[in-house]
C-alpha cells in the first residue's frame, strides 16, 4: 500500500437525536418579541474532527412541531396566514460548503427549503463537543445561528403596515447527534 502507516481520520456520521435537538426562534410581536422551538428535527450530521471542512448536514425540520408555549397560539401559527403547514408540513437544510475558523468553529452555507422557497444561507457554528453518553453511545453537540427573513420565503405577514409580528427571524440551533451503533451481525 502506497500511504501504510498513516493514518487518517474520516467523517464520522451522526443521526440527529429529536429528543435533544431544537430549532427555536424569535421575532418581533408588537412592541416586543415572542419565541419558540421547533421540537422535531431529523437528519444526518457528517463531521470530520480534523478537518471541519469536510463536514457535512442534511436536515429536515417538522413544522407541525413548532411550540410557543401556547397551544392556541401554535394552532394559529399552523394557519395558512402564518406558516400553512397544511401545505409546507417541512423546512430542509442541505450545506454544501463548509469553511473552518478554528478546530472547533466554522460557517456552513447551504441552501434552506421553507414554505416551497429554496435560498441560500450561512450558519456560523460551533462544535460543542465529542463523548460517550451513559447507555454506551457516542454523541456530538453543535451550535449554530442565524436571521432570515420571512418575505424571502413568500411570507407576507411582517411586511403589513403596523403588523403584529415582524419579518425578522432570528434562529438558535442546538443540535445532538448520535453515532448509529455498528451492526453487531458484520464480520
Amino acid at each position: 500500500l502506497l500511504f501504510s502507516g498513516i493514518a487518517t481520520a474520516a467523517p464520522e456520521l451522526y443521526k440527529i437525536d429529536n429528543t435533544h435537538s431544537f430549532a427555536n426562534w424569535t421575532l418581533r410581536h408588537v412592541v416586543s418579541k415572542a419565541s419558540g422551538t421547533f421540537t422535531d428535527i431529523t437528519g444526518t450530521i457528517s463531521v470530520d474532527r480534523e478537518n471541519l471542512a469536510n463536514s457535512s448536514v442534511d436536515a429536515k425540520i417538522n413544522v407541525l412541531s413548532v411550540n410557543s408555549g401556547y397551544a392556541k397560539r401554535d394552532e394559529h401559527i399552523k394557519e395558512k396566514e402564518y406558516l400553512d403547514t397544511a401545505g409546507f408540513a417541512e423546512m430542509r437544510f442541505v450545506s454544501a460548503k463548509v469553511e473552518a475558523k478554528s478546530a472547533s468553529e466554522g460557517v456552513m452555507t447551504g441552501t434552506l427549503t421553507l414554505h416551497g422557497v429554496t435560498k441560500e444561507i450561512t450558519l456560523p457554528f460551533k462544535v460543542l463537543g465529542f463523548g460517550q453518553d451513559p447507555w454506551g453511545g457516542q454523541r456530538s453537540g453543535f451550535e449554530a445561528r442565524t436571521a432570515i427573513k420571512a418575505s424571502d420565503y413568500g411570507f407576507g405577514w411582517g411586511l403589513k403596515p403596523n403588523a403584529p409580528v415582524g419579518d425578522d427571524i432570528e434562529i438558535t440551533l442546538l443540535i445532538e447527534g448520535v453515532k448509529p451503533a455498528a451492526d453487531k451481525n458484520k464480520k
